[in-house]
């Protein structure tokens, strides 16, 4: 695994938030409403996730 690996919250149209690496996040993707990050690592992320779920900013997957 590479170690300069950051990840993003991504939001889409139906709701749901995703942890996904950032070399999946791209502009052309319209599905994707909103996003946060980058986050040094996946668990950084997932705990993150955690705070927008309980926010009401996102549903879980």
């Amino acid at each position: 695994m590479n170690k300069s690996q950051t990840w993003y919250i991504v939001k889409r149209s139906v709701g749901n938030c995703e942890i996904v690496p950032s070399d999946k996040v791209g502009d052309d993707n319209v599905e994707i409403i909103e996003q946060w990050g980058p986050f040094s690592s996946q668990e950084e992320a997932i705990a993150r996730r955690v705070g927008l779920i309980r926010a009401g900013k996102c549903q879980p997957v």
